[in-house]
């Protein structure tokens, strides 16, 4: 798929498949969905320039991330000793930027999520922006960006992944 335009909707319909399968907490098939050097990222503040040099809610690679899921998913995990679970409600995602011979193309998507433990529900609203390369041939996240409405206020715990 290098150097080809990929079309808008293969697009989205990967970010829509993104999301179900965390609705679906099928949490590897989703791990494997990042580039190697894929960054997983919540900024702390509006218009943040970056995770690297900046606080951020979360900045993760691709270990960090596979790590937060052995986590999630142990026997143990005292959080989950009554499950959480987990609805992302998606606009349609739009394409920022394409840029075939780069092998880059940027989704933005407005969501809602939705998340409940017990008599416990958290609603969040924001953007994501999937920067999304082709891999022999699949589609993979190089970049997931996750820009809260409220990102600056005090958050209660995400059980789950947005």
């Amino acid at each position: 798929m290098a150097a080809e335009t990929v079309p808008t909707d293969a697009l989205a319909n990967f970010v829509y498949r993104e999301a179900r399968l965390l609705d679906e907490k099928r949490f590897d098939e989703w791990y494997e969905l990042f580039a190697d050097d894929a960054r997983y990222w919540m900024p702390l503040t509006r218009d943040q320039p970056n995770g690297e040099t900046f606080t951020s809610l979360f900045y993760e690679d691709k270990l960090l991330l596979k790590v937060r899921i052995e986590r999630l998913c142990h026997p143990n995990a005292f959080s989950q000793q009554q499950p959480s679970f987990c609805q992302h409600v998606l606009q349609r995602p739009s394409p920022e930027a394409s840029d075939p011979e780069g092998n880059l193309y940027v989704m933005r998507t407005p969501f809602m999520y939705f998340e409940t433990q017990l008599d416990r529900q958290l609603i969040l609203a924001g953007v994501t922006h999937h920067h999304l390369t082709c891999v022999n041939g699949a589609l993979r996240i190089r970049l997931k960006k996750i820009e809260l409405v409220n990102c600056d206020a005090a958050l209660p715990s995400i059980q789950l992944l947005l």
